[in-house]
C-alpha cells in the first residue's frame, strides 16, 4: 500500500484521498490543519496508549502470580482486595459528585426506550436500524412468536390478523385507556375542540394528529415519554375490515442506535475501515442510500423523513423520524495499517477512529452542520473495552485534543463508557469521574464482562459451567452496582444507563416475557437485535415508567465490592464425562459457527444457529466467553486436548450442516485444515495468553491471511 507523509506520520494514500475528498469538504477544517493536528495527536497519544496496554499486562502478571500462590476460591477477601489496591488495580473511591454533561438530546438524557447496535459495514442494516425509530406493532406481532401461533398461507391470513388487532388494541387500552369503553369498539376517531373523540381517560395523552380533524389519517398519543401513532386508512386490507379504519399502530421504538466499528464488524485493513467510515459519513450527511435485490425486485433504502403533525391546539409540530445515532469506536488494543508512526510501527486504531469519526460528525454539528442527528449539537461516541479510570481519562484527553483540532467547544464529543471489563466495574465511580463533563452512557454487557472475569482469574482454578454464570453472585452485584453507581453519580436526566442484548431474534415471545426486567432495574435503555425486537421491547417502557422508579432504586444499598470481586470458581469439578463433553461441544460449536463467517466471509455479526439449532445474534463478545471458558478448563485439567480436538471435529460437521444452504460457505469437515478452523482452535489453545482474553488479534491475523489468499 502507498503511504503519504504527513508531518512525519505516514498515512495510507486511500485514507488520505477519502478524508480530503469526502470528509473535509463542508467540515470547516482545512486539509493542512487537519493532517498537522492529526500527526501531533498520533505522536502524543500513541506512546501513552502503549503504556496503558503495558500496565494491563503488568497487572495481569501480578494477579496470575497471586493466584498461583493462593490457588482456589478466595478465602480472605480483605487480603485479596488489599492486594488489588497495592498493585493499582483498585483505586480510591472518589468523593460524591455529579456529572456535568450538557447539551444532551432527550433520546439519551430523559427518555427511556430500546437501543439497537448495528454493524457499520452493512449499509442496508445501518439504514434499517436508523429508521427503526418507528415500528409497526401489527407487523411485529403478525410475523413473530410474540403471539401464539403463526400466519398461514402466502397471502394475508385474516385469522392471524384478527389476533394481532385484538392484542394491539388491548395494549392501547392499557397505555391510553378511553374514558369509557375500549379501543376495540371504536367506530371512528376525530378531533373536536382540541381533544380526541372518543375521549381518553387522561386527555393529556393525546399529542396530535395528521389529516383533517374530522377525518384524521393518524392519531398521535404520548405515554411514558414515548409516542404511539394510530394509522387510519379504510382502503387497506386491514383498515377496510376495522370498525375505526385502523390499518396499523406504530410504536416509537429504537430511540437510539449504536453504529458499530468494533465487535460486530470484521474490519481488518485500511479498505475495511474506509468502508465503515463511508457509511457513518452517509448517515451524518443524510445521503446514505443502499439498493438490493429481494424476490427478484430491486429495492432502495434511504433515511426516513421526520414526521409532521398538528398538535391538539392546532400548531404544526415535527417528530424525529430516525434513531439518534451513536458511533462505537474500537478500544485501545488494536493497531491499524492505515497509519504508520515515525518508527514504522502501526498506530492505535482507536486514535484513528477518534479522529475520523468525529471529523465526519462535523457534517451534523460543525459550523455548516445539519443538526439533524443531534439538534442539541453533540457527537456521541461509545468507547468499549476500557480497563479502569486511567484508560477512561486517556479517552477524555484524546477527545479534548480532537475537539481542539476540529474547532469544537470542550465537551461537544460525548462518551459512552461500556462497563464490560472487571477493572472498570470495580472502579466505576472513578471511571465516570474521569469523563464527568462528557459522559452520556454506561451499560452492562454479560458476555465481554464474563470473558474478562475468567481471563483475569484464569489461574485461580476451573470456572463454573457457562450456563451458571448468569446466576453467580458477582454478576448480580455487577448488574445492580452499575445502576446504583450511575444514579449516585447523577446520570439520571443527563445520560443513559443501559443493559445488554437479547440475543435470540426468533424468540420474541420469550423476550416479551423476560426483557421487561431491564427497565425494572432503572435502566433507561437496553439492547435489542432487530428493528422488530425494538418495536416489541418498546412495550416494556410503556409498562414500566423507568424514571419514576429511580428514586426508590437509589435508596437501595449498593452491593459490596467484595461480592463483585468474588471469582466464579467451581466448588465441585467432578463432573460426569458427558457433562464435560456437552460443555465443550456447546463452546466449540459457538466458536466455529461464528468464526467460519468472520474469517471466510468477513461477516462480523449475524444470526448463528447454536448447538440446539436456535438462531442467536453473535459477535466477538460471544466468542470471547466461549474461548476463555475452554482455555480455563484446559489449563486446570477439566478436559484434555484430545477431548477439545474431538469436540471441535464433531461440531465442525454440525456447523457444516447448519450452513449447507449458503453457497458462499466453505465446509470444514472432513479435512479440518481451513483457516477458519485453525483460527477457532487457536482462540482456545492460545486463549490463556491473549491480551485480556480478547479475540481480535487472532481473528484479524487469520482474516488478513484469508483476504490475501
Amino acid at each position: 500500500m502507498d503511504y503519504l507523509d504527513k508531518d512525519g506520520i505516514r498515512i495510507a494514500a486511500p485514507l488520505v484521498e477519502f478524508v480530503e475528498s469526502k470528509c473535509l469538504p463542508g467540515s470547516g477544517v482545512s486539509a493542512d490543519a487537519f493532517w498537522k493536528g492529526a500527526a501531533d495527536i498520533f505522536k502524543k497519544f500513541s506512546p501513552e496508549n502503549d503504556k496503558l496496554l503495558a500496565f494491563r499486562e503488568e497487572l495481569q502478571t501480578k494477579i496470575d502470580a497471586w493466584h498461583e500462590a493462593n490457588p482456589g476460591p478466595i478465602t480472605d477477601a480483605p487480603a485479596y482486595e488489599a492486594f488489588l489496591r497495592e498493585i493499582g488495580y483498585l483505586v480510591d473511591e472518589p468523593a460524591k459528585f455529579s456529572i456535568t454533561t450538557e447539551n444532551v438530546d432527550p433520546e439519551i438524557a430523559t427518555m427511556a426506550g430500546p437501543q439497537l447496535v448495528v454493524p457499520s459495514l452493512n449499509a442496508r442494516f445501518v439504514l434499517n436500524a436508523a429508521n427503526a425509530r418507528w415500528g409497526s406493532l401489527y407487523d411485529a406481532f403478525y410475523g413473530t412468536d410474540a403471539l401464539p401461533g403463526e400466519a398461514k398461507g402466502p397471502g394475508y391470513d385474516e385469522e392471524r390478523g384478527a389476533q394481532v388487532v385484538e392484542k394491539a388494541k388491548s395494549l392501547l387500552d392499557e397505555f391510553a385507556p378511553l374514558a369509557s369503553g375500549s379501543h376495540k369498539d371504536v367506530t371512528g376517531y376525530k378531533i373536536e375542540g382540541g381533544a380526541l373523540t372518543p375521549a381518553l381517560k387522561d386527555p393529556s395523552l393525546f399529542a396530535g394528529f395528521t389529516g383533517l380533524p374530522d377525518a384524521p389519517e393518524s392519531v398521535l398519543l404520548k405515554h411514558n415519554g414515548l409516542h404511539i401513532e394510530i394509522l387510519i386508512d379504510r382502503s387497506t386490507n386491514v383498515g377496510s375490515t376495522d370498525a375505526a379504519g385502523v390499518t396499523d399502530i406504530l410504536m416509537e421504538a429504537a430511540l437510539t442506535t449504536i453504529v458499530d466499528l468494533e465487535d460486530s464488524v470484521a474490519a481488518v485493513d485500511c479498505a475495511d475501515k474506509i468502508d465503515a467510515y463511508t457509511n457513518w459519513l452517509g448517515l451524518m450527511k443524510g445521503d446514505l442510500v443502499e439498493s438490493f435485490d429481494k424476490g427478484g425486485k430491486t429495492l432502495t433504502r434511504k433515511l426516513a423523513s421526520d414526521k409532521d403533525f398538528t398538535t391538539p391546539d392546532g400548531k404544526a409540530a415535527t417528530l424525529q423520524g430516525r434513531s439518534t445515532l451513536l458511533v462505537r469506536n474500537v478500544g485501545h488494543l488494536m493497531k491499524t495499517e492505515a497509519v504508520l508512526l515515525e518508527d514504522g510501527s502501526q498506530a492505535p486504531e482507536g486514535v484513528l477512529d477518534a479522529l475520523i469519526t468525529n471529523l465526519i460528525s462535523l457534517q451534523d454539528v460543525g459550523p455548516n452542520g445539519r443538526r439533524v442527528n443531534s439538534p442539541a449539537g453533540s457527537i456521541y461516541v461509545v468507547k468499549p473495552k476500557m480497563h479502569g479510570p486511567d484508560e477512561v481519562a486517556f479517552t477524555d484527553s484524546l477527545f479534548a485534543a480532537v475537539e481542539d483540532l476540529v474547532g469544537l467547544s470542550r465537551g461537544t464529543i460525548k462518551v459512552g463508557v461500556m462497563d464490560e471489563e472487571r477493572r472498570t466495574s470495580a472502579n466505576l465511580a472513578a471511571c465516570i469521574k474521569a469523563v464527568s463533563g462528557r459522559i452520556v452512557f454506561i451499560n452492562t454487557g454479560f458476555l465481554d464482562r464474563t470473558g474478562d472475569e475468567m481471563h483475569t482469574s484464569m489461574k485461580a482454578g476451573p470456572m463454573i459451567l457457562k450456563a451458571d454464570m448468569k446466576a453467580s453472585d458477582w454478576i448480580q452485584a455487577y448488574e445492580e452496582r452499575n445502576v446504583a453507581i450511575g444514579l449516585a453519580c447523577g446520570l439520571s436526566g443527563k445520560a443513559q444507563i443501559g443493559k445488554g442484548m437479547w440475543a435470540a431474534p426468533d424468540r420474541m415471545g420469550d423476550m416479551l416475557d423476560q426483557k421487561i426486567g431491564h427497565p425494572k432495574t432503572g435502566a433507561n435503555t437496553a439492547w435489542v437485535p432487530s428493528p422488530t425486537a425494538a418495536t416489541l421491547h418498546a412495550i416494556h417502557y410503556h409498562q414500566v415508567e423507568v424514571m419514576g422508579l429511580r428514586d426508590e432504586i437509589a435508596k437501595r444499598p449498593t452491593p459490596s465490592l467484595e461480592r463483585l470481586l468474588s471469582v466464579p470458581l467451581a466448588k465441585d469439578t467432578n463432573w460426569p464425562t458427558d457433562v464435560v463433553e456437552r460443555e465443550l461441544e456447546n463452546n466449540a460449536q459457538g466458536i466455529l459457527g461464528y468464526v467460519v463467517r468472520w474469517i471466510d466471509q468477513g461477516v462480523g455479526c449475524s444470526k448463528v444457529p447454536d448447538v440446539n439449532d436456535i438462531g442467536l445474534m453473535e459477535d466477538r463478545a460471544t466468542l470471547r466467553i466461549s474461548s476463555q471458558h475452554m482455555a480455563n478448563w484446559l489449563m486446570h485439567g477439566i478436559c484434555t486436548p484430545a477431548q477439545v480436538d474431538a469436540a471441535f471435529e464433531r461440531m465442525a460437521a454440525k456447523v457444516d450442516g447448519q450452513n449447507a444452504g449458503d453457497a458462499a460457505y466453505e465446509p470444514m469437515a472432513p479435512k479440518f485444515d481451513g483457516l477458519a478452523y485453525e483460527a477457532a482452535k487457536a482462540l482456545v489453545y492460545q486463549g490463556a495468553v491473549q491480551p485480556s482474553g480478547y479475540t481480535e488479534p487472532l481473528l484479524h491475523a487469520y482474516r488478513v491471511k484469508k483476504k490475501a489468499s
